[in-house]
Order: structure tokens, then sequence, then C-alpha cells
């Protein structure tokens, strides 16, 4: 752990005050676990956008055998592409997908899932994302914020089946990013906390763990 890179994240007010000022917080609050350490900051699973001058430099990073360039293949090969989405035009299809299955990653589907929204506001500082099917039907969606010199997905959830469609989900937006240039870093929660399964869905798609600084300006 004490050999961790370092990634010193920035949360900047000015993007949008309140849902910066609140996650702020939440990344840096007390581990539930490890009192001495904060939330959000051993483990850190990112991407170095930084690393790539576009997105096929991307892709071929995650090249190989079951990584995750194999998985977008297929799922683009089967019809599937990604799209920036209005939630409430799939209000159904969300809630859908939410309740597909009574558990993910060993652990039984949070309350807020099971519960239908009816209506989703827009923040500012986030992009909506969806992956649609080849008769344009939502089979998996993704909420990304921003910021400061980095964008975090906040959910990212869809059907399972063996279509590569999660794979595609996370590695369009990671290339869109980087064709953007917008922001140094991409995280996906925690990398250490993570099950086996999800852990290597992180590293196929290039995520590693960091040592995560943070910073409010």
């Amino acid at each position: 752990m004490l050999r961790l890179p370092v990634a010193h994240l920035f949360f900047d007010e000015a993007i949008a005050p309140v849902n910066v000022r609140s996650t702020y917080r939440y990344y840096t609050k007390r581990h539930p676990r490890y009192k001495i350490i904060q939330h959000k900051s051993w483990g850190a699973a990112l991407i170095d956008l930084q690393r790539f001058n576009n997105r096929n430099d991307y892709f071929d990073s995650i090249k190989g055998r079951n990584w995750g360039a194999q998985h977008i293949k297929r799922a683009r090969t089967r019809g599937y592409r990604l799209a920036e989405i209005e939630r409430n035009d799939y209000v159904d299809a969300i809630f859908d997908i939410n309740t597909s299955v009574e558990a993910r990653q060993g652990r039984a589907m949070d309350q807020t899932y099971l519960e239908k929204q009816q209506c989703f506001d827009k923040l500012v500082n986030f992009r909506y994302y969806g992956v649609l099917s080849p008769d344009n039907r939502l089979v998996a969606y993704a909420n990304v914020g921003h910021y400061g010199n980095f964008h975090a997905f906040e959910r990212l959830i869809g059907y399972r089946n063996n279509d590569g469609i999660m794979h595609l989900l996370v590695g369009d937006i990671t290339a869109g990013l980087i064709d953007q240039g917008l922001a140094h870093y991409l995280m996906y929660d925690t990398y250490f906390g993570a099950l086996p399964g999800l852990r290597q869905f992180k590293t196929m798609l290039g995520f590693t763990p960091y040592r995560a600084l943070y910073h409010l300006r």
C-alpha cells in the first residue's frame, strides 16, 4: 500500500458548488472500517487519462486475450452503441435495469435501486450515458460527475449478459474523456474494496490503484 502511486485530485467548487462540496466531504470522511484513513484515499481506482494521446492509444493499452478491447469489439459487432441520454426519457428502462437481478457483487441491491424514480434532476457537472441495443433499448447506463481535475463514476449498472455492454460503456466513456482533454484522471470508486470479479473488470479496462490526496479549491 505504501508503494502506491500518488494522485492529487482537486475539487473545484466553481464547477457546481453544492455537489462538489458534498462529494468532497463524502470522499474525505473517515473510512467506515479503517478510521485513521479517509474514505476513498487508499486504493482509489483511477485511469491517468493524460497517459494517452488519443482514444486509440487507450484502446491499444487494453488489448489482449480477455482484456477490455476484446469485449468492447464484441459489443460493437453485436450492434450496441454508447449515447448521451436524457434519463427522464428512460424512466421505465432504468427501473427495469435496476431490478433485473436481486444482488450484484455478492450484495443485495440497495433500496434506492428498488424504488422507481419518476423524475430525474440534471446536475450541471454531470453527464449521463447509456448503452443502446440494436433496437434502441437501454441496456446499461452510467452517471459521470466532473469535480475538478478528475471525473468519477457515480452510478454504473446494466443487464447481465455476455455481449460486453459494460466494457463498451466504460471504455467509450473513457475514450471520450481522453478526446475532450478536460481532466487528468477518471475514477471508478476503489480498487481493493471490490470483489475479485469487479476488480478484474476494472483492471481489464485500465484502472489501477492509487493513493488519492484530495484538495478543495
